[in-house]
């Protein structure tokens, strides 16, 4: 397949001005008459379906030039025909026009490969490979293949009475599904763009150690990790409703370089970081032990989207209901002088506003009840600072106090503002966390998971408020946000949540913990688990299994004759080297087949869908339309 230059190139053909007599580009030429708007150039470049796409925008019937971003494509692509990439070979803070943070107010991250998409192909936690990038201007066919919507298989839902297989998607259902997370995100656009509440997502957080964080694929370089994250907070910005929240868990190894990263992909929203005590007993390092991580809240700018937090017994300020002071006399609101109603030293209800002609006792008895009436140790006729016709709207936060008269009646919020610093015990990943998925999952292969209180109040901050909401989580790991979700909708909400993980614990591990999970407590809640549907991948599953030269061989041969390999490789070449690879280790075959195969073509496209060469059963193909609303198509 041409890739894009080349596409440019044959344009540019159709005009002797831009080459010499042998055929060589005459790039300052071809620069300079996009500089000076030629109108014989931008005709070209119009008559072109591909470069009209990549280099207009069409704008109330008009087609706007784009010279900037034309001009780089020009002038670039032969010193950079490797990486594909504009940005220095260093991270460092720029502004927007490359100039240094001494020289503007405006700041931006800068580092190698920034405006590139990551390749797909992280097949197992421990795999290490030379990272593939494609340029969004540079290589758009590959980036376009790489994001298109892919099909969905294997679906099966699971209730609290049982599993149904080939499943039906609903709105309803809680969703969990395997494969490449920014493959997958891209294609919940079609379903879920615009809609999704809350998202919340703890990545690989990159330690600049060799210790990784168990099931994770955490050895990316920096600048590939900056990638690796720039490409998914993209499309998870798209997915977020105008009110919605995204919440990063990290630690201090990329906190710094991650809130700015985020602070410029999301220029229009503010970002707080909020500090976590997860391990009291702190993790050494070699000066200071850790005891701490960050959860990076991005909300609409300007704008109460975080509820409230609910306080501690010992934090509540309780105050006198009854009124004091200038205009706390009855006769300034006759509205707020009733009784309010005790039985055995509970508030069980609230009497009428009292006439006029009524003057009651503080405390009076009647029965088994005491009615208490806003009047102080003086005698002094007062009112309740909440109306008769609101103060039910408050009952939750008002209590009983004996007094020397009788009773008085107290009010203390029990909700206040979140802190900056969360220090409470349950935030404890290794007693609420570990523990606590080792109670559901005997034989976890996750060494420390968050606390699922961690979890739980970081979501429902953004959807305590929201029964209806949908969260997302592109990290899935064990599965503690399904889990955290279905314990907050013990306040009788609906919330749905949707989990995405690529490595087979999902599962032995994310899918079981929340199965259990839902029949304990959710009864009433389904779960559907899907897969992407795999091409490539199923070649990468043989490969890693297979432990024979026999069977590598073989293997090998239907790799080659499927077509389905990078572009980059000559499978002529690979064939004359056929005595080459016989030299090889059973290892070294491995990892050569690995990286023959395209890994843009891991999953199907939903385009493919009907291919028969992909022989995509009907109940897939079923639940994939249904899915995406494709039904009758």
């Amino acid at each position: 397949m041409a890739n894009f230059f080349d596409t440019l190139v044959e344009v540019l053909k159709q005009d002797a001005r831009f080459f010499t007599e042998d055929g060589t580009l005459l790039r300052n030429k071809v620069y300079e008459s996009a500089l000076n708007m030629d109108a014989g150039l931008i005709g070209l470049l119009l008559s072109n379906a591909n470069t009209k796409k990549r280099f207009f925008t069409e704008v109330n019937g008009i087609y706007v030039f784009d010279k900037v971003g034309f001009g780089w494509v020009v002038n670039n692509r032969e010193f950079l025909p490797d990486s594909y990439t504009r940005f220095k070979n260093r991270i460092g803070l720029m502004d927007s026009h490359g100039n240094l943070i001494s020289q503007s107010n405006d700041v931006v991250l800068s580092f190698p490969y920034k405006d590139c998409v990551l390749e797909g192909g992280q097949t197992k936690d421990d795999q290490k490979r030379d990272e593939i990038f494609y340029n969004a201007t540079l290589a758009p066919d590959e980036v376009d293949r790489l994001l298109y919507p892919k099909v969905l298989v294997n679906a099966r839902r699971y209730t609290a009475s049982g599993v149904e297989e080939g499943a039906i998607f609903d709105d309803n259902d809680n969703l969990i599904i395997k494969g490449n997370n920014l493959l997958v995100i891209t294609s919940l656009l079609k379903r879920y763009e615009g809609k999704i509440k809350c998202i919340y997502i703890d990545p690989p957080y990159n330690p600049t150690s060799q210790a990784n964080t168990f099931a994770y694929n955490n050895t990316f370089n920096r600048s590939t990790w900056l990638v690796f994250m720039k490409n998914r907070l993209e499309i998870a910005k798209r997915l977020l409703k105008r009110d919605g929240v995204l919440i990063v868990a990290i630690d201090k190894n990329e906190q710094p370089r991650l809130q700015i990263l985020i602070e410029e992909i999301f220029p229009d929203s503010d970002v707080d970081c909020i500090t976590i005590v997860h391990n009291p007993r702190g993790a050494i390092g070699t000066n200071f032990s850790y005891t701490h991580e960050y959860a990076i809240f991005v909300t609409p700018k300007g704008k109460k989207t975080i509820g409230n937090r609910k306080l501690k017994p010992e934090e509540i300020d309780w105050s006198p209901l009854r009124n004091w002071g200038g205009e706390s006399l009855r006769t300034d609101a006759r509205n707020c002088f009733y009784p309010i109603i005790i039985e055995n030293e509970k508030i069980v209800g609230f009497g009428d506003v009292s006439a006029d002609d009524e003057h009651p006792k503080q405390t009076e008895k009647h029965g088994n009840q005491y009615f208490v009436y806003p009047i102080d140790g003086k005698g002094v006729e007062r009112k309740w600072r909440y109306a008769r016709q609101t103060v039910e709207s408050i009952r939750d936060i008002l209590r009983v106090k004996t007094s020397k008269n009788g009773y008085d009646i107290e009010i203390g919020k029990n909700y206040g503002t979140y802190k900056t610093v969360w220090t409470d015990s349950k935030y404890d990943a290794s007693v609420n966390g570990t523990q606590l998925l080792k109670s559901i999952l005997p034989n976890t292969q996750f060494s420390y998971p968050k606390s699922i209180y961690n979890v739980i109040d970081c979501v429902s901050a953004v959807v305590g408020e929201d029964k209806e909401a949908i969260i997302l989580d592109f990290f899935g790991g064990s599965g503690t946000t399904g889990h955290a979700v279905m314990e907050i909708n013990k306040d009788g909400g609906h919330r749905r949540f949707i989990l995405v993980e690529q490595m087979d614990y999902i599962k032995t591990e994310t899918l079981p913990r929340n199965v259990a999970i839902m029949k304990s407590i959710a009864p009433k809640a389904s779960i559907v688990y899907c897969e992407l549907a795999k091409c490539n991948q199923n070649f990468v599953d043989e490969t890693i299994a297979a432990n024979t030269d026999t069977d590598l061989t073989a293997l090998l041969t239907r790799v080659l004759a499927t077509g389905f390999i990078s572009s980059k490789v000559n499978p002529v070449a690979i064939t004359e080297a056929s005595a080459d690879f016989k030299a090889l280790s059973i290892e070294d075959k491995k990892r050569f087949i690995l990286e023959l195969l395209d890994k843009n073509m891991l999953y199907v496209n939903l385009c493919d869908l009907d291919d028969e060469e992909y022989a995509i059963r009907e109940t897939d193909k079923a639940f994939t339309r249904s899915f995406y609303g494709l039904e009758g198509k």
